[in-house]
């Protein structure tokens, strides 16, 4: 017999610290980092303590290995990336970056996530464009109603690949060859599946995907990143960069400050000060990142729809509606459910929170996002409190 732990043998849950005082089913809030984050953000604290033994490429390592891993984990290509504080942040750098016309139209789907509204409503006053808000035509969004609201005027389209309210997954696949063929762009916001689903960009056929670090991706608040398409990396313009993000930046006692160009790759739209090894979020995003290739999305995704489906057959039925797309094929990593009244949904919540069962309220609908620190006990938990 083997006694070697084969990664099919692993116990995941080993790998995050024991939440002990709850039920925690909030990874699409946000992410317990897994232990390994935690050690990283511990050594690079001990390592501000001798900051001379630190050699002056440690600048570059951690950022360009953010970069890779990343690159891997979607399909992309490392000089695709661009490390950034946020998805919001990505957003911006695209709307403040694209060259507009007046009347050209951004199509985005009704109550969505906010940053789809703070990004491109003020964009209406300040380049003359439209933000178009769709709506659904039966229960979820679909390709169908995206594609529907394009017009030889639509610029580009702007939406989340899972939404935070309700889990249904978008055919981005669909909505990026009718963009195509009108002319338009994609961008997709991924925060509520990058590191949780198998991803690729490219049969995704998005131009621009951003993405929140400290959901899925297991890192901390403040990270995350931007993709860009290779061919469309010089037709975003950049705005103030990074002084790291400078073309040469690797090589300090050559940099050019009488006229800095930015770099021929996406690291011009990185975060001032986020991209260095001596901020502790990039040292933990790294070290997450690179745990969750370990770890794999696909392990995630098949381990989460198991719980999920487990919810959803034993929710009470009389009680309960489901929120979420029933075939799991339509649905990202978790699953949402509600009573049958807002008040009431609002009411067991907040005794789900009361009873240390950690999920979120979005848009009147119970969210549960599990990770593979959860089992059927969980579930089961989360069963016995809703069913008194």
């Amino acid at each position: 017999m083997a006694t070697a732990t084969t990664p099919m043998q692993t116990d995941w849950r080993q790998e995050w610290f024991e939440i002990e005082d709850a039920t925690y089913l909030n990874v699409s809030g946000q992410s317990p980092m897994p232990r390994v984050s935690i050690r990283a953000v511990q050594a690079a604290l001990e390592a501000k303590k001798s900051p001379h033994h630190m050699p002056d490429s440690t600048f570059y390592e951690v950022p360009n290995r953010i970069r890779a891993s990343i690159a891997r984990l979607i399909g992309g290509k490392p000089e695709e990336i661009a490390a950034t504080s946020g998805a919001s942040a990505g957003v911006a750098a695209v709307a403040y970056g694209l060259p507009w016309k007046p009347g050209d139209e951004i199509i985005t789907a009704k109550s969505e996530f906010p940053l789809q509204y703070t990004t491109w409503k003020p964009m209406e006053q300040r380049e003359g464009v439209k933000l178009k808000i769709v709506a659904p035509r039966e229960r979820f969004i679909t390709a169908d109603d995206l594609i529907a609201a394009m017009t030889p005027r639509t610029r580009l389209v702007s939406v989340s690949l899972v939404r935070f309210d309700d889990g249904s997954l978008l055919d981005a696949a669909r909505v990026a060859a009718a963009c195509h063929a009108h002319g338009a762009l994609l961008l997709l916001d991924a925060s509520q599946c990058c590191g949780a689903m198998p991803m690729d960009v490219h049969a995704l056929g998005a131009d621009f995907v951003v993405s929140a670090g400290y959901k899925w991706l297991l890192g901390p608040f403040g990270t995350g990143f931007l993709w860009v398409k290779s061919e469309h990396l010089q037709m975003v313009r950049p705005g103030p960069f990074y002084w790291m993000a400078v073309a040469g930046s690797d090589n300090f006692a050559a940099l050019n400050f009488d006229d800095p160009k930015p770099a021929p790759s996406a690291k011009r739209w990185d975060a001032p000060e986020w991209a260095s090894y001596f901020n502790f979020n990039l040292v933990a995003m790294d070290a997450s990142v690179e745990f969750v290739e370990r770890m794999g999305p696909e392990r995630v995704l098949a381990h989460n729809r198991k719980l999920i489906e487990l919810l959803f057959e034993r929710l009470p039925k009389d009680r309960f509606v489901l929120a979420s797309p029933l075939d799991a094929a339509h649905r990202g990593p978790y699953g949402c459910f509600a009573a049958r009244s807002l008040e009431k949904t609002a009411e067991v919540y907040q005794h789900l929170r009361n009873e240390n069962v950690v999920v979120s309220l979005r848009e009147g609908n119970i969210r549960v996002s599990p990770h593979l620190f959860n089992t059927e006990r969980d579930i089961d938990r989360l069963i016995s409190v809703v069913t008194p």
